[in-house]
């Protein structure tokens, strides 16, 4: 979704890189060189002429007269936004052959390293905590601070970078704006990913900020419990990620969610509850009963009580959804599920 740019032309422009330079830094776009990949296009590790590195994202959107202009002026608004929980926008270029966009580097990598690859079992409890908190708290200003609305649409563990401090950034924020105001892009391979996109999205291109706390709610869960979500061969249970975690809460045995590479000595059992109900607050099948992410904030921080999560809408990655907005064959992933529980509402 798209806000009025408020002051749009008191905004100061990204600064521009020259396409070769950004060519020359990351050894032309090299293997070696690539960090990473997703929906929006490959990211690529560079060292400038001045010795600082950076991340140069080749962005994979259409060569169009108007992808260029909207390039332009998205770029510039993005790289207005300042927020230590934010991934910085250096600059940009969009001469050449590719439009790309020049970031902070993080040294430290995704979060999804950490959580589920080589890096696993790292995090102490205190710097899981954080990046919670550190999230909420750039999905906040997203939402809800900056002087226009910005959705994510896409919060998964591999879009948020950790500092050298350990802090989150959330990376790719802003992006989705540079897609067609239409519902076409619910087809397109910049669709959210299977086992974070909230349901109605999914299948009716319902799209409001609650959307971000969906997927934010699952991304709290992987931290906790060191698990994929979209991943049921793992054990103790074969089960979806959100699904596992309503059965435990529903048994009241949610220590049970806990990555076992954390020592019990190391967490206070009623702080991880506390977090995995707020998690499901985040979750929950009607929309407008799940909270805003300044609230989130608030519940993370306080230890007033919390109301009483109702049940998810729990996704059945085997069969396709059945939706006007999953006709091409293009489909993402998201458009390749169902919904198994009769849970949605509230839209």
């Amino acid at each position: 979704m798209r806000g009025d740019i408020l002051g749009a032309t008191e905004l100061q422009g990204p600064l521009t890189f020259h396409y070769k330079d950004l060519k020359t830094a990351t050894n032309n776009f090299s293997k070696e060189n690539k960090l990473g990949g997703g929906g929006f296009g490959d990211v690529y590790k560079g060292t400038l002429k001045n010795g600082k590195i950076v991340a140069v994202k080749k962005l994979a959107i259409a060569q169009t007269s108007r992808a260029k202009a909207d390039f332009q002026s998205e770029v510039k608004l993005i790289s207005n936004v300042h927020h230590r929980n934010l991934v910085r926008l250096l600059g940009c270029s969009s001469k050449g052959l590719d439009l790309l966009l020049v970031y902070e580097y993080m040294a430290n990598g995704s979060l999804d390293k950490f959580l589920f690859g080589e890096r696993h079992g790292t995090l102490s409890w205190k710097q899981r905590f954080d990046i919670i908190v550190g999230m909420a708290r750039g999905l906040a200003y997203l939402h809800q601070e900056f002087h226009v609305y910005i959705i994510h649409r896409d919060i998964k563990s591999s879009n948020i970078l950790i500092d050298g401090d350990f802090q989150p950034k959330i990376a790719d924020f802003g992006l989705a704006r540079l897609l067609p105001d239409d519902h076409s892009h619910l087809s397109t391979k910049f669709v959210g990913t299977l086992g974070y996109t909230a349901p109605e999205y999914a299948i009716h291109g319902q799209l409001t900020e609650k959307v971000d706390t969906y997927s934010y709610g699952v991304v709290v869960l992987e931290i906790i419990s060191g698990r994929k979500s979209n991943d049921v061969k793992l054990e103790p249970v074969t089960q979806y990620l959100l699904e596992w975690a309503w059965n435990l809460y529903e048994t009241n045995e949610l220590i049970g969610l806990v990555d076992k590479s954390l020592k019990p000595n190391e967490f206070p059992p009623e702080e991880v509850q506390r977090i995995v109900q707020i998690a499901l607050l985040c979750t929950q099948s009607i929309v407008v009963a799940r909270p805003t992410m300044s609230e989130v904030v608030l519940m993370l921080l306080s230890g007033g009580s919390l109301l009483q999560p109702t049940m998810p809408t729990f996704i059945d990655a085997k069969s396709r959804v059945r939706s006007d907005t999953s006709s091409s064959s293009n489909s993402s992933s998201v458009s390749k599920a169902t919904i198994s529980v009769s849970q949605f509402s509230g839209r």
